[in-house]
């Protein structure tokens, strides 16, 4: 019977039931913002744009399954890792401070320094696809890019600025250590993530099932060119969220612990994007915590990758004043 379905109809169930689980535990979470809450997706009809949207949610929760390199259909396989986009973008994108993605589409279209061009939604997923999820991009046409950014909208339904990100918590004046940090991460993390940091399978390699707790790098994990790549980034993405049943409001790691766990993190070995040295093409707008270069400042890629910033700011502020920042060396 289930040979007999089609991947549309296998989407929408698998939606359904993991909407269900989220719904569930969202009501259990206290959010900081109501503003952000978002709103109820069981409330759409089952017409050509409800299924649309919620094939959008599947595609975030299940990424490994139905793009993912051991989908069922080698077509499909856009994701080059098995890891979900809800790994990130926490309750499907509707955590508040864990990334979410209520309101995102009021973003669009917006500059991208990375790209140093106008940059699309559709544009902004294919990052996640090739950088994230270290695979290839999806045809900005296709149904399932058409999905997501439903998804996207519909959860951006009635908010007309979105605040994104994890907070935005101090900045240290040394380098966030990653000794220290495989210290905190064995007391924290590893009994999630595993001592060796590479996750914990739901099943076995090939069943297109994902991870329980997915790698924080290895051969499965990210690439050097996705956000959470960079120290500021995955810092406040853990302090806010990490260990599981961590919130903004109430975080259960000290900020020291918080970014030496993800100077630790971001220390290992990773999958290595190719052509990461394009990004930015404007030197002076490169992320200070941009752990690749080339860079325009001087300053070395240890400081660059584990801090501190704010000499780092400073030094871009000065190249800014002077009008001779704008070509990279490396």
């Amino acid at each position: 019977m289930v040979a007999a379905l089609s991947c549309v109809e296998l989407i929408d169930a698998s939606a359904r039931a993991s909407e269900k689980a989220m719904a569930a535990e969202r009501a259990e979470t206290p959010t900081r913002d109501a503003a952000r809450i978002a709103p109820d997706i069981d409330r759409l009809p089952d017409d050509s744009r409800g299924r649309e949207v919620r094939m959008g949610r599947a595609l975030i929760i299940e990424t490994y399954k139905l793009i993912g390199p051991e989908s069922r259909d080698p077509q499909s396989r856009f994701a080059g890792n098995n890891l979900s986009c809800q790994n990130c973008h926490l309750e499907a994108g509707a955590k508040p401070h864990g990334l979410s993605l209520v309101g995102v589409l009021s973003d669009y279209p917006r500059y991208a320094a990375r790209e140093g061009a106008i940059e699309t939604i559709q544009d902004r997923i294919n990052d996640c696809l090739t950088r994230s999820l270290d695979g290839r991009p999806l045809p900005v046409d296709s149904k399932e890019m058409n999905a997501i950014v439903a998804y996207i909208a519909f959860l951006s339904t009635g908010v007309e600025k979105a605040r994104r990100g994890a907070g935005q918590m101090a900045e240290l004046t040394r380098p966030a250590d990653p000794k220290e940090g495989a210290k905190a991460f064995v007391e924290n993390c590893a009994a999630c993530h595993g001592a060796d940091g590479l996750g914990k399978r739901r099943g076995v390699v090939g069943d297109a099932e994902g991870y329980e707790f997915p790698p924080l790098w290895g051969s499965d994990s990210f690439n050097d060119g996705a956000g959470m790549g960079r120290l500021i980034a995955a810092a406040n993405f853990i302090h806010a969220n990490m260990p599981f049943g961590a919130t903004y409001d109430h975080p259960a790691l000290t900020i020291e612990q918080a970014w030496d766990i993800a100077a630790y993190m971001v220390s290992m070995d990773r999958p290595h994007k190719v052509d990461i040295d394009k990004d930015f093409p404007v030197g002076v707008e490169k992320f200070v915590d941009a752990g690749y270069g080339p860079y325009v400042d001087g300053l070395s890629p240890s400081q660059h990758k584990f801090g501190p910033f704010q000499p780092i700011r400073d030094k871009l502020e000065a190249l800014k004043r002077s009008k001779s920042g704008g070509q990279a060396n490396p």
